[in-house]
């Protein structure tokens, strides 16, 4: 089998692009973007203010801190500072929004033993060789 190399090509960056890619300047187009897809702004937006309700059976601080899990592991800078603030202002410590990160972190790489397992089937099915199950 061919061995394919993984190169890391330099992006031309242009003089008008900063060296960061998330900036707290980009919130400036929030209005933009809702205006420039409106239905589907007002269903996100709706499905957001759902998700984020005090009224639900799991209490907001839970729900904050489950926020924070999936903004780490989602990655997003946004959400990781907005639900921080939210969890803070709903009672939660420094210590579970610790435990929320390494909980999240556990089962993002739990996922990827996860699908571990399903590189081991497929090398099966694709290698030619026997079943490593027999």
């Amino acid at each position: 089998m061919a061995k394919i190399a993984c190169l890391i090509i330099p992006f031309p960056v242009s003089k008008n692009m900063t060296a960061e890619y998330q900036s707290p300047h980009d919130r400036a187009y929030t209005e933009a973007l809702i205006n420039a897809a409106p239905q589907e702004a007002k269903a996100f937006l709706h499905m957001k203010h759902t998700a984020e309700r005090e009224d639900g059976a799991i209490p907001i601080k839970y729900r904050e801190l489950m926020s924070v899990a999936v903004a780490v592991t989602t990655q997003c800078a946004y959400c990781i500072e907005a639900h921080i603030k939210n969890a803070i202002d709903a009672g939660a410590t420094r210590e579970e929004l610790a435990e929320a990160v390494f909980i999240a972190g556990a089962l993002r790489a739990g996922g990827a033993v996860g699908n571990g397992l399903m590189v081991m089937r497929m090398y099966d099915e694709m290698s030619g060789e026997p079943d490593s199950l027999a």
